[in-house]
């Protein structure tokens, strides 16, 4: 069955609920996505390394967490060629529609589930109806099952039109963990886009509802840090110690403090500690996740040194050091005006959509900022797309599913702002946003 018809697009759909895979681990998800690529016939598919800049990962997962996934894979009956392609973490994939003279479209889409377990109960319909994930403990909470469908399924839809120039789809891993962005928007497929669409469903926005263009994500970035002191006994000699745990006590209470800054809205977050052995030992390391945003990058990048500066100063207080590292972070890119606009003159003509938005802010993080910017910074367009679907409850929770008739618009409303963007070839009057 073509992935264009409905039913098509609910089998694929669920199919990839079913098999949902962590940042950077998702090697049966690439395969399920080669495969469909190859179904449609397109004229070039790049996977894993060379679908991306490999040196510029964020957030990988350790080797033996890699090799479990890996194997895992190969169990359920992942191509060997694709993952020999995508061995060591490498994951994800481009693929490339070239139909002769018109302009380079692309269009992102991401593939990673997240670490929840999903709902059990019969008032979920993915229980009710055979399609919950098989992996305990993980779920597709936020909708990039449907991503990848309305990804697959545009390109197809294009594929079996009159289109004119070139599509290019970005499969990108790790979006959860914010660690595939940058090394797509690095890789060699971004060179040459001139117009980017980025879509993503629901965002408490419900069915029959489109934004076509979203502002205001936030910058991000999450933070690890390892204190480390020195161990003693707490109650013969606990001047012989460096406690670790006040240190990261001292950090986590002072970072709360942070001066909030008079250009824009900044946020701090302490998400994960663990410390210590026992309650007679000074304790001689202590971990942190922290993370930090900014309503522009340039605060994320002051609320960052911020943060540091405080854990450094917190460790010297206690006799202790701090090593700090970036896990993931990104930047700030709004959607441009001109493309914005192509996008919701689209969705005010099309049968389904009751209330087209123009703008609406996104109040989150978001890692294809990077792939926006890098097609901005080459004078370029580009629009993060909203499609609306009801949800019977929010994203990142158990009982997250979506509304399958959503998958149809948003290929619709995609589809053809594809087709208009080639006729019309917007071009950028100001950089205002950038």
């Amino acid at each position: 069955m073509s992935r264009t018809a409905r039913g098509g697009m609910v089998d694929l759909r669920r199919v990839l609920h079913r098999h949902p895979e962590p940042a950077w681990r998702e090697f049966y998800t690439t395969s399920l996505l080669v495969d469909e690529i190859e179904r449609i016939g397109v004229d070039e598919i790049a996977v894993g390394r060379e679908a991306m800049d490999p040196d510029e990962r964020m957030a990988v997962p350790s080797d033996g967490e890699l090799e479990t996934w890996f194997e895992r894979a190969r169990e359920r009956g992942a191509r060997e060629d694709v993952l020999d392609a995508c061995e060591g973490g490498y994951t994800g994939c481009v693929a490339v529609l070239d139909r002769g003279e018109g302009p380079s479209i692309g269009l992102r889409v991401d593939i990673d589930a997240l670490f929840i377990e999903e709902a059990s109960d019969e008032d979920h319909r993915p229980v009710r109806e055979g399609f919950r994930s098989e992996h305990e403990g993980l779920m597709h909470a936020c909708g990039h099952d449907a991503h990848m469908t309305i990804g697959l399924a545009t390109l197809e839809r294009v594929k079996e039109s009159e289109f004119s120039g070139t599509l290019t789809v970005f499969f990108q891993p790790a979006e959860e963990d914010g660690g595939g962005g940058r090394p797509m928007a690095e890789g060699p497929y971004m060179a040459g886009i001139e117009y980017l669409l980025c879509v993503h469903v629901g965002l408490d926005h419900p069915s029959g509802e489109v934004v076509a263009g979203i502002e205001k994500p936030l910058a991000m970035s999450h933070l690890n840090a390892e204190f480390r002191g020195r161990s003693a006994h707490a109650g013969k000699a606990p001047h012989e110690g460096a406690n670790a745990i006040q240190a990261m006590a001292t950090a986590v209470g002072n970072v709360y403090g942070i001066p909030r800054h008079a250009d824009g809205m900044t946020r701090v977050n302490v998400g994960r500690v663990e410390a210590g052995t026992a309650s007679n030992v000074i304790a001689e390391g202590a971990t942190v996740v922290a993370e930090v945003r900014g309503e522009t990058t340039a605060l994320m990048e002051y609320m960052r040194e911020r943060l540091e500066r405080t854990f450094e100063s917190a460790a010297r207080m206690h006799g202790c050091e701090v090593d700090l590292h970036v896990h993931s972070e990104s930047p700030r890119a709004d959607s441009d005006p001109e493309l914005r606009d192509v996008v919701h003159g689209v969705a005010e003509g099309l049968e389904g959509v009751d209330s087209p938005i123009r703008s609406a802010d996104f109040g989150a993080s978001e890692d294809a900022t990077f792939l926006m910017r890098a097609v901005q910074e080459a004078g370029g367009l580009a629009s993060y797309v909203i499609v609306g679907t009801d949800h019977p409850d929010s994203h990142h929770t158990p009982h997250f599913d979506i509304d399958e008739r959503s998958l149809g618009l948003a290929v619709d409303v995609l589809t053809e702002s594809i087709h208009r963007i080639a006729a019309e070839r917007p071009q950028s009057v100001s950089s205002s946003t950038r």
